[in-house]
């Protein structure tokens, strides 16, 4: 099939007339890749939680944050990005390959919109590689099948999953999609999460999220997330509202609660 048809059968896919939690998160960062369903929704959640568009900003930040540290300090080369979102401003290969120009990169997302863009806006640097892979959380198999043609799994490689864990509402299938993956790293590996978390605004703004006929979400409390941690050695500072995570001088929001959880855990 040649990327025309890639593209019209994408096309195909994608239906802009329900909400969906990449686009609506694109809304809250300031993005132009949504639409009107995404635009109401977003406002409506807005008024029930505020600061739900500074959880946007404050898990960009966060994203930042933690694939410098890893490409930096800990020397990780190589990223399994599982639940993109729409391509922004520093995303991950971005962000890594200033590090280490030779980092390599592999994102994962099952939307149409964020492939189109992906395809189109993640380019990365000509030392470094960068893939996309069509496919799903909940079908870890596939994932790690289609990543093994760019990272190699015999050396550290640093999952993340940032704000996707929400829309796996069964736990059961949340923990094995997840231990399925770190199962097939080896030591030295990291899983960097962040989640929302449970709040009477948060679990309101969920409620109106569930009702717009979006991908259901659901909300974790604090020792939920610490779950998927186990068996490996959080570092400090442990799981924390997302800008309390080792934040540089510039980082927003430190001086408020963001419903927005996050932590790094390495692989013994």
């Amino acid at each position: 099939m040649g990327e025309n048809a890639d593209r019209a059968a994408l096309a195909a896919r994608m239906d802009t007339s329900v909400p969906h939690p990449a686009r609506v998160w694109d809304y809250w960062l300031g993005g132009k890749d949504n639409y009107a369903p995404d635009r109401e929704v977003g406002e409506e959640i807005v008024k029930v939680m505020p600061d739900l568009p500074v959880n946007a900003r404050a898990e960009r930040e966060f994203i930042g944050r933690v694939v410098r540290h890893l490409a930096g300090e800990c020397g990780i080369d190589q990223f399994l990005d599982v639940g993109t979102g729409i391509p922004t401003a520093d995303n991950t290969h971005q962000v890594a390959q200033r590090v280490n120009p030779k980092a390599r990169i592999v994102y994962v997302d099952n939307d149409p919109i964020v492939l189109v863009h992906a395809r189109a806006l993640l380019v990365g640097t000509e030392e470094g590689v960068t893939d996309y892979l069509d496919a799903d959380l909940r079908e870890p198999a596939p994932i790690l099948r289609d990543a093994a043609r760019t990272l190699d799994f015999s050396r550290p490689v640093a999952l993340l999953l940032m704000g996707v864990l929400e829309f796996v509402p069964d736990a059961e299938l949340a923990h094995a999609s997840v231990r399925t993956l770190l199962d097939a790293l080896p030591s030295g590996s990291h899983l960097a999460l962040a989640h929302s978390v449970r709040s009477a605004s948060m679990d309101k703004a969920a409620a109106e999220w569930n009702a717009s006929g979006a991908t259901p979400l659901t909300l974790r409390t604090e020792d939920e997330l610490r779950a998927f941690f186990d068996g490996l050695d959080l570092l400090e500072p442990g799981l924390v509202s997302l800008p309390k995570w080792r934040p540089e001088p510039e980082t927003s929001f430190q001086d408020r609660e963001v419903f927005q959880f996050g932590a790094v855990g390495r692989k013994p």
